[in-house]
């Protein structure tokens, strides 16, 4: 990997097309649930998005093993396919960059608030 393909994320680009590539084989129902993983996954990401590329092709890597051996969705996943993917981001409240945002406006407004009134 290049240094210029980590700066623009072409690295990334390709990662991702090939993960594509790869949903693409598996069954109707495991594709319906891998949208749904990369939606439910998306608030967990870094700016940048690199953080998640891992975990992408840990679930993908789950789903093509499940579809293979004839499992279900819902045998691979459970029913909750939103907290299958908090559990393999973190767990159930992990810190996501809205959180980091949220604090951060907090602490502005509570400075401009004290300006103010002091």
């Amino acid at each position: 990997m290049s240094f210029w393909d980590t700066i623009t994320g072409n690295d990334m680009t390709r990662e991702y097309q090939a993960f594509e590539a790869r949903a693409a084989g598996l069954p109707v129902e495991y594709q319906a649930a891998w949208t749904e993983i990369k939606a439910n996954l998306s608030p967990y990401t870094s700016v940048t998005g690199r953080n998640l590329m891992p975990i992408l092709d840990g679930a993908l890597g789950l789903l093509e093993e499940s579809a293979a051996e004839g499992a279900s969705v819902h045998d691979a996943l459970g029913d909750d396919i939103k907290g299958f993917c908090a559990a393999i981001a973190g767990e159930e409240g992990a810190k996501d960059f809205r959180d980091r945002w949220r604090r951060q406006l907090n602490k502005n407004v509570a400075k401009k608030l004290g300006r103010l009134g002091g």
